[in-house]
């Protein structure tokens, strides 16, 4: 353990506003187009045209499109755990676009404005200290899945002992 004291960081209030913007996909951080394109001030249709006009800087590492399953999982973290915005968004025709964070930093070459690169500076200073959150608590993870691996193991056997015991009394019910 070191010595070093754990000094509160405060978070810039647009920065925790994009982290709770930011989700976990395909075992990769992303950000959904219709978010950045609210960050971008563009229309979600605008940021993506530009994206297929640029199609060569945009590999499936740093963009791709969601499957149904993604998206509806998705669109429940969304309702459950981003209180922050409760705007409906109207529906959409086709399946949303989603980007990594190497993805992201080149929206800002794409979209060529000062607000664009402002905005992607405070995007990956967004991932930069969600990624330091999940660092300096992976031992803290570990830990909460270890205990709640050992939880599950005791749930089962408890189980199979309320099993015993009721199939027990039903063998020996005395019929009245």
């Amino acid at each position: 353990m070191s010595d070093n004291i754990n000094v509160p960081v405060i978070v810039d209030s647009r920065e925790e506003k994009i982290a709770n913007l930011i989700h976990y996909i395909r075992g990769q951080q992303v950000m959904v187009d219709s978010d950045l394109a609210l960050l971008y001030n563009v229309e979600t249709k605008r940021l993506n045209e530009s994206v297929k006009r640029n199609s060569k800087r945009f590999p499936e590492s740093f963009c791709f499109q969601l499957a149904e399953d993604e998206y509806a999982d998705l669109r429940s973290q969304i309702e459950t755990s981003n209180t922050e915005n409760t705007s409906s968004k109207g529906g959409r025709r086709y399946l949303p676009y989603v980007f990594t964070e190497p993805g992201i930093a080149m929206l800002s070459a794409v979209l060529r404005s000062d607000e664009a690169i402002q905005v992607s500076v405070n995007i990956m200073n967004a991932f930069v200290k969600m990624r330091r959150f999940l660092a300096e608590n992976a031992l803290m993870f570990d830990k909460l899945n270890s205990l709640e691996l050992k939880q599950l193991q005791y749930q089962k056997e408890s189980n199979e002992k309320f099993d015993q015991i009721f199939a027990y009394i039903s063998e020996h019910e005395e019929v009245g």
